[in-house]
Parts: C-alpha cells; sequence; structure tokens
C-alpha cells in the first residue's frame, strides 16, 4: 500500500483514447522485485491436530493476517507443532475480501500485488487457480470537470519527482525529520496539496508533516498493480485452508524471560518461540501484555510504527459515468486535503473505489459512515457531474481505525522512526519474534511484505529450537580435487 513515485523524469505526451494520462511506471513507487521465497505448502502432519487451548507447542503465532498464515504454513511445512490464535473472528486481518455488501468482490483492505516477477503470493495464487490480470499501465488526473492536459500533467509529475529526489537527498546519512520539512522550496504551491496526498495519505496513510522522511525514502518502486478476480482478501483466506487456527482468542499477556508463555481467556499456552503478529497500533496500546515488560526501544518501535489512516468507499455504480476502463486509477488536482483518489470499476465489476486517508481521512472516519459516502458521493459529483449522485447503488466503508484488533491501515514510520523497522526485526531473546508489515524495511504496508516478514520469522524460530539447518553452499571444487573426482568416476 506504500505508494510513491520513480526517479527518472517522465515524457509528456502520454495518452489513452483522447485523455492525457500518467504513465503507472512515473506515477506509483513504494516497493519493487525482492528475494523469492519458496513456496511452502503446509503439507500439515495430522499428527498436528486442532490449535490446543492450552499445553505445550514447538511454536506460538499471534495473529492470522497474511503474516501469520505464512509463518503457520512454514512452521506446519517443517511438521513442527504449532498454535495460531487469532483475536478476531475471521482470518486475513487487514486482507479481506466482502462479497456481500455491493454484489461483486470488494477488497475492503489491500487490493493489489506487485512486482509480478518475484512477488510469492502470485504463485501461490495461480497454484490455487485464483485468476489475476494486471491492471492499466496508465493514471489519470482529473483536474475540476476535466482530465489534466499535457502540461499539467507535466508540471505535477516534476513537482512529486523533484519532493522525492528532495526527500531522499536531505535523509541521506543524516537524522531523520518530516518529509515535509524538506520539499522543494520552490515546489508550485497550487501542488502542494496532490503533492502531500500521493505521497503522503494515500501512499502511507501519513500526511508528510507526520512521515518519516527516511522511511518514506527507503520504499523501492512498485508499479503494474495486479489484481486478483475473486480478491485480494479471498486469496489469503484460501491460503489459511487447513492451517489450525483458533478464532476469537486474543492474546493478552506473554511471558518471556524465565519461561515462555502465551495466556488467553482459553488458557495458557506454553512455547519454544513466539513470533508476534499484531499490528503496531495494537501492541502500541498494550493491548498484549509483555511480562516482564519489554525494553524501551521495542516500545519506542511500536510507538513509530502505528499504522497510518487509509479507508475505501465502496459504491456500486450503475452504467458507465465516470467514462473509464477497469481499474483505472484517477487522482485530482486538489485545493486542499479534502482529496481522494479513485479506483475505478475494479476488475470490471459495478464496484468503484474512492481512498481516504492522512488526518483528513481518519477525521472523516471518525464522523461515521454517512459522512464517508456522502463525501465521496460529493466528490465525484464534483468531478463528473451530478448524474453521478443517480448512478450510485449500494455503499459500503471500511473503518480500519475502529477495528479493535488491528487499529489503522498502513504501517508507517513517523519522523525519528527510521530505525523502528529494524528494530522490530530483531527477536527478544532469541525467543520472541516480530513479524508482519510494520517490519519490512523496503516493503512496508503491503502484503508481500507481510508474507515475507512471516517466512522469516517462522525460520529463524525453526532454526532456533533446532528444526531447520542452514545448508552450506556448495564450494568449487580444487584442480586437484577435481582430477580425483574423475579418477573415482572412471573406476
Amino acid at each position: 500500500m506504500n505508494q510513491g513515485f520513480g526517479q527518472s523524469r517522465p515524457t509528456s505526451g502520454n495518452r489513452l483514447d483522447t485523455m492525457t494520462t500518467i504513465s503507472r511506471r512515473s506515477f506509483l513507487a513504494g516497493s519493487a522485485a525482492f528475494a523469492a521465497v519458496p513456496a511452502f505448502e503446509p503439507a500439515l502432519n495430522p499428527a498436528l491436530g486442532a490449535v490446543p487451548a492450552s499445553g505445550e507447542v514447538d511454536v506460538v503465532i499471534i495473529g492470522a493476517g497474511a503474516a501469520g498464515i505464512a509463518a503457520a504454513r512454514r512452521v506446519a511445512a517443517a511438521g513442527r507443532r504449532f498454535a495460531l490464535i487469532e483475536a478476531s473472528n475471521r482470518i486475513g486481518g487487514r486482507a479481506f475480501t466482502d462479497t456481500r455488501s455491493l454484489g461483486a468482490p470488494f477488497d475492503r483492505g489491500a487490493h493489489a500485488l506487485y512486482a509480478a516477477d518475484t512477488n510469492p503470493l502470485l504463485p501461490l495464487a495461480a497454484r490455487a487457480g485464483f485468476e489475476t490480470s494486471v491492471g492499466p499501465r496508465l493514471q489519470k488526473l482529473r483536474v475540476g470537470r476535466r482530465f489534466g492536459r499535457e502540461g499539467e500533467i507535466e508540471d505535477f509529475l516534476a513537482s512529486v519527482f523533484r519532493s522525492r529526489r528532495a526527500i531522499a537527498d536531505a535523509v541521506r546519512g543524516k537524522s531523520d525529520i518530516a518529509a515535509a520539512r524538506v520539499l522543494p522550496k520552490d515546489l508550485l504551491d497550487d501542488w502542494k496539496p496532490t503533492v502531500d496526498f500521493v505521497l503522503g495519505a494515500y501512499g502511507t496513510g501519513r500526511d508528510l508533516a507526520d512521515l518519516s522522511a527516511l522511511d518514506l525514502s527507503r520504499m523501492m518502486e512498485r508499479d503494474s498493480p495486479t489484481y486478483v478476480r475473486r480478491g485480494l482478501g479471498a486469496l489469503i483466506a484460501k491460503l489459511g485452508e487447513g492451517v489450525p487456527v483458533q478464532l476469537s482468542t486474543p492474546a493478552t499477556k506473554i511471558e518471556w524471560l524465565k519461561t515462555l508463555e502465551v495466556e488467553t481467556e482459553r488458557g495458557k499456552l506454553r512455547a519454544r518461540t513466539v513470533i508476534v503478529t499484531a499490528s503496531a497500533s495494537v501492541l502500541a496500546a498494550g493491548k498484549i501484555k509483555f511480562t516482564p515488560e519489554l525494553p524501551k526501544s521495542y516500545v519506542d518501535a511500536f510507538a513509530r510504527l502505528k499504522l497510518g489512516s487509509r479507508d475505501h468507499i465502496g459504491l456500486e455504480v450503475s452504467g458507465n459515468p465516470f467514462g473509464l476502463a477497469a481499474n483505472d486509477l484517477v487522482f485530482q488536482k486538489a485545493a486542499s486535503a479534502r482529496t481522494g483518489a479513485l479506483l475505478a470499476h475494479v476488475n470490471g465489476s459495478s464496484v468503484c473505489v474512492v481512498d481516504v486517508g492522512g488526518k483528513f481521512g481518519a477525521e472523516l472516519a471518525a464522523q461515521g459512515e454517512a459522512a464517508m459516502t456522502d463525501f465521496a458521493v460529493s466528490w465525484l459529483a464534483d468531478l463528473y457531474g451530478s448524474e453521478v449522485k443517480s448512478a450510485v447503488k449500494r455503499q459500503a466503508v471500511t473503518r480500519w481505525n475502529e477495528e479493535p484488533w488491528i487499529m489503522g491501515a498502513i504501517a508507517s514510520a513517523s519522523p525519528g522512526g527510521d530505525g523502528a523497522r529494524k528494530q522490530l526485526a530483531a527477536p527478544v531473546r532469541e525467543r520472541v519474534w516480530f513479524a508482519g508489515d510494520a517490519v519490512h524495511d523496503t516493503l512496508g504496508g503491503t502484503v508481500a511484505g507481510a508474507w515475507e516478514s512471516g517466512t522469516r520469522a517462522a525460520e529463524a524460530a525453526l532454526r532456533k529450537i533446532g528444526a531447520l539447518k542452514d545448508e552450506k553452499p556448495e564450494t568449487k571444487p580444487t584442480r586437484g580435487r577435481e582430477r580425483t573426482r574423475r579418477r573415482n568416476r572412471d573406476q
């Protein structure tokens, strides 16, 4: 979900039909290729059985979102006994597909995959029979009730490019500061709100004034989103099938020093290792008590990585009043923080999604569902005409800040929090590991980052208990050894 801009200056003149558009490669950034991890299948040992409410296991995994499911699959593949517990009444976390509200799959959280060549979830999707498609490579810009002209697009892209470069340059080898403080001084004033929304609120859930410049600068390039036709949340749920999980079972306390125990309302689980995938906001709120208290460096990291605010306002729209294609993404040349982004006709359906984020998005969501839908419909009418209002049928909104076991949408760092992800990647006495989108250094806020961090944490925990050995690298034989090998082969 992290988004930003590439480093190469785009050229003007890109066209789609009769409308000027923006190259996706120039428009979206935030993650890129990462080393592919093996697609471990659970291959569950029947002896592992259901999740115990109490007793002893090798690994306790707290949280059944993407990171927790990835960790459980890896531990299961190693044939070790584990307990996967989830505080809510469903799996998936912030990857959740709603199939009822709008008459077509509506991803209430994460909705796209990136870095198709290396994303570990895409081969799993193919193996599970989930159809995927690459979204349009072109973005659109709306200026009032028209599409942006070439000169306007060039000015905007130049402003965004220079902003990203200024942020990266300002913190290279220096202390972390707020991203807003290092924007170019001569940045065109009429583009500032839009730059702030796209780089900040939309991409990270934080306004640039509340966002770590170092965290933003580390986000790797991301383009060419891949959409899952049945929903990304549905894919994560499918990957969790066959993995035993105990729902509606929040962890309330972890004893980690003398003994290693996880306490729930259903009993105590004693483990050799623990993997915690609860969100940084939940951990910062103290919903899971650690006994003794964790070192201050971990507590500070939780606070620095509390989830930013970004919500979806889903609309069932009859016809095509926007004149847009499937999965077209539209940004507005905004005059203030009261703006959004439109993802049109998701996977060719009647579902259109307006995204809001940052402080404005959080304040809007706090006002309730009616206020959110009123804003979305009015905003679209301002951009496309009042006839849009009659085309809107069913509505559904997310309010991730109000979800008691999530408390936000995107793991992004506040100013001064550049080292928080690295801190959470370090285990507590090699007994407790953290995983999730807050832990990955360059793929923070993405499902791929959460999945990869869950797999890494599981492998580290398995190594600690002696269930996974590091393979020795193959060495190239010396000439003498090669001659001996050939003689032995020929005899």
